[in-house]
């Protein structure tokens, strides 16, 4: 089985929800003692990579039969996908496309400590918030190989499991999202894939990101 990720449009449009709350795109909040992912640019820069999403890990528990990810914390998805987006990437050079990411491309970061959050706030250029505006998520039980934004199960693709390897769970699998201009090329999925060894071990230094697209 599992866990699909339900995204709802702020009924409001402010794009504001609770510190540590799950949500897609907005800012997300760490741990105090954990930095912001960046990467290294061709310059010598570093740039920020786009948060993708934060999940309350105690709102997964109920729907995580085999005890899998963690009951507790949050967990934090980042990747450069700009670009994807309709953004203009901080450096072709840098660019992350079809097949194996990077990764300096990517980052999972768990913070166990929900009391010492501090939420990051990324500005563009023009001081305005880069990124799309927040949008909680809800939680439903879903097929293993079931399409849309997920958790857990095997990956929509078969083919995802023949070129990045047999026995890979989705740690995260990202689809393309009309109402935020999400695509990956013509018809692809992100996803953030990890060994079931691995993440009972919370080796998240071991997630590999993946980009499948016809």
């Amino acid at each position: 089985m599992a866990i699909s990720l339900v995204p709802h449009a702020s009924s409001v449009g402010s794009g504001e929800v609770p510190r540590g709350s799950s949500h897609f795109w907005g800012f997300p909040d760490l741990q105090a003692d954990i930095a912001y992912p960046v990467r290294r640019l061709a310059d010598g820069d570093e740039d920020p990579l786009t948060f993708v999403c934060q999940l309350r890990c105690e709102e997964l528990a109920p729907l995580d039969a085999r005890g899998l990810l963690p009951h507790t914390g949050l967990l934090s998805f980042f990747a450069a996908v700009d670009e994807y987006l309709g953004m203009e990437p901080a450096d072709a050079a840098c660019h992350a496309g079809i097949g194996e990411w990077a990764s300096e491309a990517f980052r999972v970061i768990w913070s166990p400590d929900l009391t010492r959050l501090e939420t990051h706030t990324i500005l563009d250029a023009d001081g305005a918030p880069y990124g799309l505006p927040a949008e909680p998520i809800t939680f439903a039980p879903a097929e293993a190989g079931a399409y849309g934004h997920k958790v857990l199960g095997r990956p929509a693709y078969d083919e995802v499991a023949e070129q990045a390897g047999a026995g890979l769970l989705n740690l995260l699998q990202l689809d393309e999202e009309e109402r935020w201009g999400l695509r990956f090329y013509d018809c692809g999925m992100l996803h953030f894939l990890i060994r079931e060894e691995d993440l009972r071990a919370r080796a998240w230094e071991r997630v590999r990101c993946y980009m499948h697209s016809f």
